[in-house]
């Protein structure tokens, strides 16, 4: 059996000899991250400093070139690189660091993907609800060729069935990336909590959190990059494409889990049934919010049917996996916890997801 080619895929192997070169404690690798144009690309770009970072302000502002990351014209590209979040680097080891950065333009005002701005703001006011965040996030492996991983290249698996939370070779495809992404989560300080096998083969899920206010979404960010870079050294893609195969598939979301410190007490069940009439409310405000084409990536996904409710219908209910926002059964029988927002696609940006969220059910806007 011959081994599986990938176009400019090299033996990372001989990379370990150079990676065990000793290294200077006054010359500390930082990786900085930040969102792109497209609004769910993400790039890097690495310096060197002098000491060991303990904090995203340690990292100087740094600039990049927008033009190139659809971001800026090329007649006045440089753009401006505000570190926000820092994290370990599972890759360089030792002191070196990752941090990830908010985009400014040359005039110092947010880019336009810069979603991170005003959902900093909104959670700044009301940090005395302590909400809590929880995302399963979804994605697919695919090959070099954008076709799913371990699918026949000139067919399709059998039917979805045995492939959720799946084990065996002929079930589940790309396991070994997916824990290797588990350990890189856990070595960086990201609040992975858990990961699976989803319904269509070569989809899986890992899920973040629960994260408090704006670590949501620096958190979510973080394990994105990660995963596109573990999915690197295997050459393999990520696809966040919340309907990367048509037909008779699951597509992939991020469904938010979302509660006050009020919810999460005796009596919260009553304070979640007010917060699902105001997102009842602002059903189409939130659909255009939780992906980065303001709803036209989702109306693929939410069609009524593979475990989603229409994207033209707002629906809520217990245990109900086809509904808009689902009531875990536990909760319903504690009387408190968690509502869980199924509406957000693979693709979303988590800042602009809980922001939204936390606007129309604390600040009634």
């Amino acid at each position: 059996m011959t081994s599986r080619v990938v176009s400019g895929e090299t033996d990372k192997s001989v990379m370990q000899r150079y990676m065990t070169l000793p290294q200077s404690s006054d010359a500390v690798m930082v990786e900085y991250f930040w969102i792109d144009g497209t609004g769910e690309g993400v790039r890097s770009k690495g310096r060197t400093l002098s000491t060991e970072p303990k904090k995203p302000e340690d990292c100087p502002v740094w600039n990049f070139d927008g033009s190139s990351t659809y971001q800026s014209e090329g007649t006045n590209s440089d753009m401006y690189l505000v570190p926000v979040a820092l994290f370990r680097d599972p890759f360089r080891l030792g002191n070196n660091k990752l941090v990830l950065c908010e985009v400014l333009k040359y005039n110092k005002v947010p880019a336009e993907t810069n979603n991170r701005h005003t959902c900093v703001k909104v959670m700044e006011k009301i940090k005395s609800t302590k909400p809590w965040f929880g995302i399963e996030q979804e994605y697919s492996l695919m090959d070099g060729d954008g076709y799913p991983l371990g699918w026949p290249k000139n067919g399709y698996p059998g039917p979805q069935g045995p492939y959720y939370c799946g084990v065996g070779s002929n079930k589940v495809f790309g396991r070994d990336i997916v824990e290797a992404h588990y350990r890189a989560c856990l070595y960086a300080g990201v609040k992975i909590c858990g990961c699976n096998a989803e319904v269509m083969p070569a989809q899986w899920e890992f899920q973040v959190g629960p994260c408090e206010g704006i670590e949501m979404g620096d958190h979510l960010w973080a394990a994105r990059y990660l995963l596109h870079r573990v999915a690197e050294d295997f050459g393999v893609v990520i696809t966040l494409d919340p309907k990367p195969i048509s037909g008779n598939w699951n597509g992939a979301g991020a469904h938010t889990n979302y509660s006050t410190e009020a919810m999460r007490k005796p009596g919260g069940l009553a304070i979640m049934e007010e917060a699902i009439t105001k997102l009842s409310k602002k059903h189409d405000e939130h659909i255009r919010a939780y992906d980065p084409n303001q709803g036209a990536d989702n109306s693929r996904r939410l069609t009524g049917r593979h475990e989603t409710s229409s994207i033209k219908d707002f629906s809520a209910g217990v245990a109900n996996r086809g509904a808009s926002i689902r009531i875990p059964r536990q909760v319903a029988e504690d009387g408190y916890g968690y509502l869980e927002d199924r509406r957000p696609s693979s693709n979303c940006d988590p800042y602009s997801v809980t922001e939204i969220i936390i606007r129309t059910t604390l600040l009634d806007e």
